[in-house]
C-alpha cells in the first residue's frame, strides 16, 4: 500500500513538472511569435553538448523561415529571442541601445576580480569605465605602441626562417600565431618580454590556453550561468581557472609596483596608460574617478582578452584561406611588398597602406568571426517595431552573426573566400549589420584597432617572406572546437611554408 502511494506521488510530481515544462514551452506560440520546437531539458540548444556554438546557431538559423525577422527559442527553460533581420538588429544594438545596453555575461568579482572586465560590465558602471578607457585605444596611442609590434614581428620572422630553413617545412600556424600574439600583448599591455618563440610553454602562454582553449566551464554551463547568475553567486563560482586568476593578478601587482619604483620612466604601453587612469586626479584608491587595483587587474586582463585570442585566430584563419586560394595570396603578397617598399619597411604607415590585405582580413572575419553569436539583455519592456510583440525586462536577445555572415542572400557563394566582397562599392551595397565581427554601436569592441593592427603585422610578416600552401596534414575542412570561448579549429592548423626566392633583406619585414 505504502509503495503504491509513494509511486503515485512520484508520478504526480513528474506529471506536474512535465505539465509546467510544456506550458512554459508554449511561451512564444502563445504570443504568436514564430518559434522552433524545443526539447526538454535544454530547449533548442541541446546540441551544444556535442557541437560548437557556430554550428548549432547556424543550423537553427537555417531552419527558420527567412521571411520572419525574429524567432522565439529556448535556452533550457528560458525564452530567448533570436534576431535574423539586419534592420531590426541595427535598431536593437544602435538606435534602441538604451533598452539593450548589456551583454548579460556572468561575473563575480568577489571571488574572481578578472571577471569584471569591460565586456562583462553592465549599466552605469560599464559606461563610466568605457569612457575612462576609450582614450587608451585611439589612433595616436596605437602609433605609439607600434614599435613594440615591430620588434615582435622581427622575432617572428627570424623564428620562422629557422623553422622553415632553405627547403620549406610544414608548420602549425595556430600555434605560431598564438605565440606572436602572446608576445605582442605581453609587451604592449604588461611590459613583459614573453619570448614565446623560445619558450612556447611560458606561464603567459599557459594562462592564455586555459582562458580560451580550455575554459573552466563547458558551453552549456557557461550559458546556464548567464541565465541564472544567482546560482553562480550563491555557490561562489569563479569565471576563470585559478591559475589564470593568480597569474594575472600577481602580474599586474608586480608590474604596478615595479613602475612605481622606476621614477617615472615611461614605456608608452597600455599598462602605463592604465596606471594613468588609476592615478587620475591624484586617486590611488577605489573611487569614482580612478580605478581600484582589482579594477586595474580586470581591465588589463580585458586587454589580453581583446588582443590575444581574437587576433591569433584571425591570423590563423586568414593564412589558412590564403594557402587554399593561391591567387588571393599572390595579390595580398604584392600589396604587402609594395607598401613595404613605398614606406621603407614595416612601419605604421605601411600597414595602413595595405588595402587588399585589409580585404583579406575582413573576409576572414566574415567566415570566422571571433564569436558565433552576440548577446544583449533588455533592461525594460520593449515593443518590437512593426509588431505587437512586447519583450519583458531581462529578455535575452541573440544575434547569430556567424550564420548571417554566411547567408547567401548577403554573400553569394558564402563558403568561397573572396576578399573582393570588401571593396568600398561592395560594402556600400550591403546592410551594415550583415558584418558584425566586432559588434556595433556603443558596445563595439574597444580593442578593434589593436586587433586589426596585430593581424596586419602578423600576416604581412608571413607573406613578405614565405609562400604558404596546403600540406599533407592540413585540416580540410576545419572542425570547430566545441567548448572554446571563440571560434577555433579543433587541433592544429598545419600549412606548408616555403621561403621566397630572391627576397632581399631590405624588402622583407
Amino acid at each position: 500500500m505504502a509503495f503504491s502511494v509513494g509511486l503515485a506521488l512520484i508520478c504526480a510530481v513528474f506529471g506536474l513538472i512535465y505539465a509546467l515544462v510544456k506550458r512554459n514551452y508554449r511561451y512564444w506560440s502563445n504570443r504568436n511569435v514564430p518559434t522552433l520546437e524545443p526539447s526538454f531539458p535544454f530547449g533548442n540548444f541541446g546540441d551544444l553538448r556535442y557541437r560548437s556554438p557556430a554550428e548549432v546557431s547556424s543550423e537553427l538559423y537555417h531552419q527558420m523561415d527567412p521571411r520572419n525577422r525574429f524567432y522565439g527559442l529556448f535556452v533550457t527553460q528560458q525564452p530567448t529571442l533570436m534576431l535574423t533581420d539586419p534592420e531590426l538588429i541595427k535598431t536593437v544594438i544602435i538606435r534602441d541601445f538604451a533598452t539593450f545596453p548589456d551583454h548579460g555575461i556572468y561575473l563575480n568579482e568577489q571571488v574572481d576580480p578578472l571577471s569584471a572586465h569591460l565586456f562583462a560590465m553592465e549599466g552605469a558602471r560599464w559606461k563610466a569605465t568605457r569612457s575612462k578607457l576609450s582614450p587608451t585605444f585611439t589612433a595616436g596611442r596605437m602609433r605609439a605602441i607600434f614599435p613594440i609590434l615591430q620588434q615582435v614581428a622581427q622575432n617572428f620572422k627570424q623564428f620562422l626562417c629557422m623553422q622553415v630553413g632553405e627547403h620549406g617545412a610544414e608548420l602549425d600556424v595556430k600555434d605560431y600565431s598564438a605565440r606572436m600574439m602572446i608576445d605582442n600583448i605581453g609587451s604592449c599591455a604588461f611590459g613583459v618580454e614573453c619570448n614565446s618563440f623560445r619558450d612556447p610553454d611560458s606561464a603567459f602562454r599557459r594562462s592564455g590556453r586555459l582562458a580560451f582553449d580550455n575554459p573552466r566551464y563547458s558551453q552549456l554551463v557557461s550559458i546556464m550561468l548567464r541565465l541564472y547568475p544567482w546560482i553562480g553567486h550563491a555557490l561562489g563560482l569563479k569565471v576563470y581557472r585559478d591559475e589564470v586568476i593568480e597569474f594575472f593578478s600577481r602580474l599586474v601587482e608586480d608590474t604596478v609596483a615595479l613602475r612605481k619604483r622606476s621614477n617615472g620612466a615611461k614605456r608608452n604601453d597600455l599598462m602605463d596608460l592604465m596606471i594613468e587612469v588609476r592615478a587620475r586626479e591624484g586617486v590611488e584608491n577605489a573611487d569614482n574617478e580612478g580605478l581600484s587595483m582589482d579594477e586595474l587587474k580586470a581591465q588589463t586582463f580585458g586587454f589580453f582578452v581583446a588582443g590575444y585570442d581574437t587576433s591569433a585566430s584571425n591570423v590563423t584563419f586568414c593564412l589558412y584561406e590564403l594557402a587554399l586560394n593561391e591567387e588571393c595570396q599572390e595579390r595580398a603578397r604584392t600589396c604587402v611588398l609594395e607598401a613595404l617598399q613605398k614606406h621603407g619597411g614595416m612601419t605604421y604607415e605601411a600597414i595602413a597602406d595595405m588595402e587588399y590585405l585589409d580585404r583579406c582580413i575582413n573576409e576572414t572575419l566574415r567566415k570566422y568571426p571571433p564569436l558565433a553569436m552576440l548577446q544583449r539583455t533588455s533592461c525594460k519592456p520593449y515593443r518590437i517595431p512593426d509588431s505587437d510583440v512586447i519583450l519583458p525586462t531581462k529578455m535575452k536577445i541573440l544575434i547569430p552573426i556567424y550564420a548571417i555572415q554566411r547567408d547567401a542572400r548577403y554573400y553569394p557563394d558564402p563558403e568561397q573566400f573572396d576578399p573582393d566582397r570588401f571593396t568600398p562599392e561592395a560594402i556600400a551595397g550591403r546592410h551594415m549589420c550583415t558584418f558584425l565581427p566586432f559588434g556595433e554601436g556603443p558596445r563595439i569592441c574597444i580593442g578593434q584597432r589593436l586587433g586589426m593592427m596585430q593581424a596586419r603585422v602578423g600576416i604581412a610578416t608571413v607573406l613578405a617572406n614565405f609562400r604558404i600552401r596546403p600540406g599533407p596534414n592540413t585540416p580540410i575542412p576545419l572542425v570547430y572546437a566545441k567548448d572554446s570561448v571563440t571560434i577555433q579549429n579543433r587541433g592544429s592548423v598545419m600549412l606548408q611554408f616555403e621561403p621566397l626566392k630572391g627576397m632581399s633583406d631590405d624588402r622583407a619585414v
